[in-house]
């Protein structure tokens, strides 16, 4: 045991201790943070001001009646222009608005540089009222009692066991396809590093000296501890500089985000939500947040946070010593990176069946599907985490207890098989391994 101790601290100081370890615990969350606040600003950016020549075709229906800003303005023409003509002018873009659009008729967009989302609902946002408003008028219909039947359709899911309490499985969903993410990302980053670190040493021929004072299996044990340890170590530090570095952002480049939301999402209110705001006096966009607020504090309250964590750590160290062993396994039998593609591919694959599946929890899960790969130890420990955000896991105990015991189980079995290829893989040179080859290996006594 103080041989695999011995092993596991050389595995984590020799890396820690790397310029490469540093740089990437740092850049890490650098690049992931900065990332977002990109993709936030060039989804907002606008390309310059934006002149927009207006066709109205439709007896007036928009001329005059568009709103700009000093980034947009609007010129009307009843003529299309031909495309040698927009092309000399000035204007960026040409909206041209039918005769018919009151009857379905298709808005077209013409332009130069293609629009941002931003400024394409903008548009469409506008030119929607303003039929809608010639609609009512056409039927004589008055606007304010348009408003008060107009209603859209909110609908609430709710399962029975709750007694009528509304229910936020999907955004819960989302939550757990999130920790599922998280082991995928870590199992597949680290398992491959402790497949090239027995490359490596294989390579060196380091491993032949190492070998004459320790066991292979304490040798294959303690690399794959000391490599799990490096990766929690950056792990925990990426979550603090995330924290940190992403409660920085959000405080510089709020109004950023919130923006970025409504495009990707716009809000629907109720006319029963716009009533009470008018009774309170609240301003529509801090009406909005309030309930937004409201609903992400419930999600929170429902959310089984002591389960989610301590079943995310037994997961998260679960399925990484389950694969990194075979992954072990495969660093032994080759001798270079190119012959070990024929043995990764039945590896990964597993995985990726996991996060497709968890893909699949998020809208069904209670499928068959979901309810199998949160039970089969290769996909488990990506696909359980979807049913234990959600509380599903919970109400069925067996399943969650069956899927941890398999797990388990299915760990120490591939590691005993994964030493007994390792055992003999380690010292093999210049051989091409086959998987007949494999199996030999696994019968193999000496």
């Amino acid at each position: 045991m103080n041989k695999i101790g011995l092993i596991i601290w050389r595995e984590y100081i020799t890396r820690v201790r790397k310029p490469s370890f540093l740089i990437m615990t740092i850049l890490g969350p650098l690049l992931l943070i900065g990332g977002l606040m990109l993709v936030a600003f060039i989804a907002l950016h606008e390309s310059g001001a934006q002149q927009v020549l207006v066709v109205d075709e439709a007896a007036g229906l928009v001329t005059g009646k568009l709103k700009g800003d000093e980034q947009l303005s609007f010129s009307y023409t009843t003529e299309i222009p031909d495309d040698s003509t927009f092309i000399q002018s000035p204007h960026t873009m040409v909206l041209y608005i039918p005769s018919n659009v009151t009857y379905g008729g298709k808005v077209k967009i013409t332009y130069k540089q293609n629009p941002s989302q931003k400024l394409q609902n903008n548009l469409r946002n506008q030119v929607e009222d303003l039929v809608e408003e010639a609609k009512l008028a056409e039927n004589n219909i008055d606007p304010k009692v348009y408003a008060n039947i107009k209603t859209p359709l909110e609908l609430v899911l709710s399962d029975v066991k709750d007694h009528g309490k509304e229910s936020h499985d999907q955004q819960k969903a989302l939550i757990g396809f999130g920790f599922g993410y998280l082991i995928f990302f870590f199992i597949f980053l680290y398992g491959v590093q402790v497949m090239r670190g027995v490359m490596e040493e294989k390579q060196n021929r380091i491993v032949e000296v190492l070998v004459s004072s320790v066991k292979p299996f304490q040798l294959m044990m303690g690399k794959i501890v000391g490599i799990a340890a490096v990766g929690l170590t950056q792990f925990l530090l990426w979550v603090i500089l995330s924290g940190v570095l992403g409660g920085i952002a959000m405080v510089v480049a709020k109004d950023k985000f919130v923006a970025l939301a409504e495009i990707q999402q716009p809000t629907m209110m109720t006319a029963e939500m716009q009533q009470q705001m008018g009774e309170q006096g609240l301003p529509a966009d801090k009406a909005e947040t309030m309930e937004a607020m409201k609903e992400a504090y419930a999600i929170w309250d429902e959310l089984p946070i002591g389960g989610i964590l301590l079943l995310f750590v037994f997961y998260f160290l679960g399925g990484y010593l389950l694969y990194s062993s075979l992954y072990a396994a495969v660093g032994s039998a080759v001798d270079s990176e190119a012959e070990s593609q024929q043995f990764m591919m039945p590896v990964t694959i597993p995985m990726m069946i996991g996060l497709f599946v968890a893909q699949m929890a998020i809208v069904n899960p209670d499928g068959p599907a979901v309810t199998w790969c949160s039970i089969i130890p290769f996909t488990s420990p990506i696909v359980m985490m979807i049913r234990v955000a959600m509380g599903n896991a919970f109400e069925h105990p067996w399943h969650l207890a069956l899927s941890m015991i398999l797990l388990v189980g299915t760990f120490l079995l591939s590691t005993w098989l994964a030493g007994r290829i390792y055992r003999t893989g380690i010292l093999m040179y210049g051989k091409k391994i086959t998987w007949k080859e494999l199996g030999k290996w696994l019968f193999y006594r000496g």
